[in-house]
């Protein structure tokens, strides 16, 4: 058989039979591995998920075998295009990704390549140790990434980059010969000759600072440098074998830390100081730009207090004690030539101070004016001491060309990240001019194209701008040595493709919105889903929510970027809309709205889904469970006529799972007993102060109309007249979840004529359904952007934590050491926050165990026919460990009507909400 990429399902059948790992060659399953976090878009002919090194060399053999390239991938967090290709796509991060004992007497680990960083970091501090570089995307990047791409981070400038932390890498060659590098030329034949013979162009051109990661390593080769083979072959972006395992050094953790904050007019200025700022021998110096900050805060709502200044430099000094620590920072505020300076010691204001940092690199990719930033050119290097003279005429460039971006990054290497509003879409030629002269001027600065995420197909033409021919030819030397039939990576360092050959966004025609606004992608679909960069937060294996699917599959399918992936080539025409694919890449998502909060991108998932599914099914006969599931609040309404009836019917196991089925929901859930009294509507209130709405949500008054009881008691003690809408108005949810638009916008009409006169006088709506408040938030004003009721009725919508707050006389009771575990609805988490809540309950004294991630149960999602195992699944990562852990007398706060469900229904527990807390004590 001979191998052609218009036939990746034969070629993956035939690979499959030889490997014990999975094979796809789908369509989907290509889309989702298009695109790394670059600016490219790439389809590879299959993925391999390799279970081991037999695998991983089968792979190999078969890709020699039928001329097609082979690429090697962790996380695909690589922003330079260095993690796609035509051929073969290994994804190590799904198995292989053990770690082996900790030697904590010697300080070093074996790992292998799809081993996550801030998992490896867990089990080395275990020991009281760490691995020295942390890239910015330790929750996700892998090992393998890391050394692919010489990855460094901010603390490189005290422990070097990950080349100066590996001691030995056992890996394929391009040959599939096994081959263990450390120290010794000879383990690769010519090696030694080629070094020999190239002596005097490793020590004049390569190596000349720290950060002059672009091209190979190769000064590792030299004598003097240790004849390092692994080292030099860090960095080398899978262009030269295929990694295995390898053994990395580990460092001690610090006894303390101390952050310093300098203050200086802007980042130019604060680049000049950098000298005395590394004299104090600090653990990390990042700079950030206000405008950065401008950015965070107004995404945010709120940043820390910073130092006077235009531009801040973020140093960490270390010590064996905390008084040492404190000490070098005073001698860090003294030697510095900073106009301001902080000096913070207390933890959590120091971690408040570093998640600007981490907010703005996400935040990063959009321009101050909104505009999308791309990567491509977001990581040059330049000697420290030219930092300064670098970024004044960087920004004298940068006008020049008409773009603009937020400059941060690690001050102390001479390495400067940013994201450009690059005319990619629009004027490729524009786009490729600017590169050319930025390299011209980072050369003449005598810096690096790349200063830590490697050149892929970003940087890897300019090449020959920063190096001459004789470099360029050692290198050609260099990758033939390991790779001589070319299979590895091709297009990549060597021979390099064109950059702006294969541009993800470039040529794209606008796909205009039909059912849901967008109004921050301009109406766009192609726009909103080409948010997705891939910089692969939703594969995080902690903190946040996102993104609750994947978490309990580890499938890039699952994952929000996996998805944006598919949508692009929807959007692009190279998927119907139609399709399996676009059904299975959806499925699995919970529109928990999670994506909208945690993604740095901005992307917008559960809308996606919304919008998509409103395209394809409409005018078309749509699956069963959008008219029952989709349509819960008639069903409500019909059953709450004969409550008993309805609850006695469930009651019967026969009956209630033949039902369920026909309903298209899953016949293992339980249904939750119908309220035999609901809300009284037509009740007056006995307050007498300002008049305030309290939103009667569907599932409130058919399942817990106690929840409106006591909110209502709590709002009227306070000395409001408490208003219930008249009618049985709606959100529309159920139908926006399952893209039924037309009638969530009939619903949220009717929800508009019902509120108007109150909205119209000023009055504020309080909800207590999380996800209903949400919808109004955030859904009516999208839905319905050219009503003008809409806008003024979202912002008046208030969770019943920020009202309280608002009051301004009222106190939280004490409930002094009383345990409560607490689920955050995700629709909350990603309109609201959670901070009002969390703030009320700490007023009350309680021991707070606040669980992150999604229950599991999310509307209509975990009900549906198919979805019962991953539901519970996603509550095996928050929910459920966190009720195991509570003391027996623990209490369960859950505003969320799904979560309530889902805890007590998994595990037996009964949960109550916020109003009813406060109400009862």
């Amino acid at each position: 058989m001979k191998g052609r990429p218009d036939e990746p399902e034969l070629i993956a059948r035939a690979l499959a039979a030889r490997v014990r790992g999975e094979v796809d060659g789908s369509a989907r399953r290509r889309a989702e591995y298009s695109s790394d976090a670059s600016n490219y878009r790439v389809p590879p002919t299959a993925v391999v998920f390799p279970r081991d090194d037999a695998d991983v060399a089968a792979a190999l053999a078969f890709a020699a075998e039928h001329g097609l390239p082979l690429t090697a991938r962790g996380a695909g967090t690589s922003v330079a295009g260095n993690a796609v290709g035509t051929g073969l796509v290994l994804d190590f991060s799904r198995h292989m990704q053990a770690i082996g004992p900790i030697d904590p007497d010697g300080g070093q680990v074996t790992v292998q390549p799809g081993v996550v960083l801030g998992r490896l970091q867990r089990a080395a501090a275990r020991h009281g140790l760490r691995f020295g570089p942390d890239p910015s995307t330790q929750s996700r990047c892998t090992l393998g990434g890391m050394i692919g791409n010489n990855a460094c981070g901010p603390r490189a400038v005290a422990w070097g980059r990950t080349a100066d932390n590996v001691r030995t890498l056992r890996i394929l060659d391009g040959t599939g010969a096994e081959r263990l590098l450390g120290t010794d030329l000879a383990v690769l034949p010519g090696l030694p000759e080629f070094t020999r013979a190239h002596l005097a162009l490793l020590r004049t051109d390569l190596g000349r600072f720290d950060r002059q990661a672009s091209g190979y390593g190769l000064e590792h080769l030299l004598p003097e440098r240790g004849s390092a083979v692994a080292r030099a072959f860090v960095g080398s972006e899978g262009t030269c074998g295929i990694l295995l395992d390898a053994t990395v050094d580990l460092v001690p953790l610090p006894g303390a830390t101390v952050l310093t904050v300098l203050g200086y007019p802007d980042m130019a200025t604060a680049a000049d100081d950098v000298a005395a700022v590394l004299a104090v021998r600090p653990t990390a110096v990042e700079g950030i730009d206000a405008r950065l900050v401008d950015v965070v805060r107004a995404e945010r709502g709120t940043v820390p207090e910073l130092p006077r200044g235009g531009a801040w430099l973020f140093v960490e000094t270390s010590g064996d004690t905390a008084d040492s620590a404190r000490e070098a920072a005073r001698e860090l505020c003294r030697a510095a030539g900073a106009v301001d300076s902080t000096i913070v010691t207390d933890r959590t204001a120091t971690a408040a101070l570093w998640q600007i940092r981490a907010d703005g690199a996400g935040l990063a990719g959009r321009s101050p004016d909104g505009k999308p930033a791309w990567p491509g050119w977001e990581d040059a290097a330049v000697p420290p001491e030219r930092l300064g003279a670098y970024l004044r005429e960087f920004g004298a460039l940068t006008a020049e060309h008409g773009v603009d971006g937020l400059l941060y990054g690690h001050i102390g290497d001479g390495c400067i990240h940013v994201r450009l509003d690059l005319p990619i879409a629009e004027a490729p030629r524009r786009f490729r001019a600017f590169l050319l002269d930025a390299a011209d001027l980072v050369v003449r600065h005598g810096g690096s194209l790349s200063g830590e995420h490697g050149d892929g197909r970003a940087r890897s033409e300019l090449l020959a701008r920063m190096y001459s021919p004789a470099v360029l030819e050692a290198f050609g030397e260099f990758k033939a040595l390991f790779d001589p039939g070319g299979v590895l990576n091709p297009g990549v360092l060597v021979a390099p493709s064109p950059i702006d050959a294969d541009l993800r966004v470039a040529g794209l025609t606008p796909v205009p919105a039909r059912g849901i606004a967008l109004p921050g992608d301009g109406g766009d679909l192609a726009t909103a889903v080409h948010r997705c960069v891939g910089v692969g937060s939703c594969r995080a294996d902690s903190g946040g929510f996102m993104c609750p699917s994947f978490r309990a599959t580890a499938d890039e399918k699952d994952s929000t970027r996996g998805r944006a992936r598919v949508l692009q080539e929807v959007v692009r025409g190279a998927l119907p809309i139609t399709g399996p694919e676009v059904h299975e890449s959806l499925d699995l998502c919970l529109s928990c709205r999670a994506c909208a909060n945690d993604c740095p991108a901005g992307v917008d998932m559960a809308t996606y889904k919304s919008e998509v599914l409103y395209r394809r099914y409409q005018g078309k006969l749509r699956p069963i469970d959008h008219y029952t599931l989709g349509g819960l609040p008639r069903w409500l309404a019909l059953a709450g006529r004969v409550p008993r009836l309805a609850n006695a019917l469930a009651g019967i196991g026969p009956l209630r799972r033949i039902g369920l089925r026909a309903a298209g929901i899953d016949p293992r859930r339980r249904i939750p007993a119908l309220a035999e009294r609901r809300v009284d509507r037509a009740r007056r209130g006995t307050g007498t102060g300002t008049e305030v709405l309290l939103w009667i949500d569907t599932f409130t008054d058919a399942f817990d109309p106690a929840i409106a009881t006591a909110a209502i008691g709590l709002l009227e003690s306070l000395g409001y007249r408490v208003r219930l809408p008249e009618r049985r108005v709606c959100c529309g949810l159920t139908w926006i979840t399952t893209g039924r638009l037309d009638t969530a916008r009939t619903r949220l009409l009717d929800t508009l004529d019902e509120l108007e006169t109150h909205i119209r006088a000023g009055g504020q709506v309080v909800g207590l359904e999380p996800s209903c408040t949400a919808a109004l938030r955030a859904d009516l004003p999208e839905l319905l952007p050219d009503d003008p009721r809409a806008a003024p009725t979202a912002a008046a919508v208030r969770t019943l934590a920020e009202f309280l707050l608002a009051h301004p006389e009222w106190t939280p009771p004490r409930r002094d050491g009383r345990t409560v575990v607490v689920q955050p609805h995700c629709h909350q988490y990603a309109t609201a926050g959670f901070a009002a809540d969390r703030q009320i309950l700490a007023a009350m004294g309680v021991q707070l165990h606040e669980i992150s991630g999604c229950c599991g149960l999310a509307g209509n999602f975990g009900m549906q026919a198919g979805h019962f195992d991953i539901s519970v699944a996603i509550a095996g990562n928050g929910l459920l460990p966190a009720l195991e852990a509570a003391p027996a007398d623990a209490i369960l706060l859950a505003d969320g009507f799904s979560c309530r469900t889902q805890a007590a229904e998994l595990a037996g527990g009964e949960a109550c909400h916020l109003a009813q807390f406060l109400w009862e004590h």
